[in-house]
């Protein structure tokens, strides 16, 4: 596994069963370094205060987790500075 480069976590939130996360993350990454990236996302829960447990994730780029995020990967380095949005499942942690 290669070295960590960025972090980002969405706010909080609380007593919502489904909740929808409109938030934004940027990470600066140099064109000739998007064939060599992976991008982890990964989604957790924790109840009261328990430890937060995995429900799921995904990984994008070189090590993509699909040819789902294969695909959207590619499309996105291709894309310029177009935006390319998809939908992803999450696989289970």
């Amino acid at each position: 596994m290669g070295q960590e480069i960025s972090r980002c976590k969405t706010s909080v939130r609380r007593g919502q069963p489904n909740p929808v996360f409109k938030e934004t993350f940027v990470f600066q990454v140099a064109l000739f370094q998007l064939s060599d990236v992976t991008l982890m996302v990964a989604v957790y829960n924790r109840r009261n205060m328990k430890r937060k447990e995995m429900i799921g994730w995904l990984a994008l780029g070189q090590n993509s987790s699909g040819e789902e995020e294969a695909l959207h990967w590619q499309d996105m380095k291709e894309s310029g500075n177009q935006q390319v949005c998809r939908w992803h499942t999450l696989l289970e942690a």
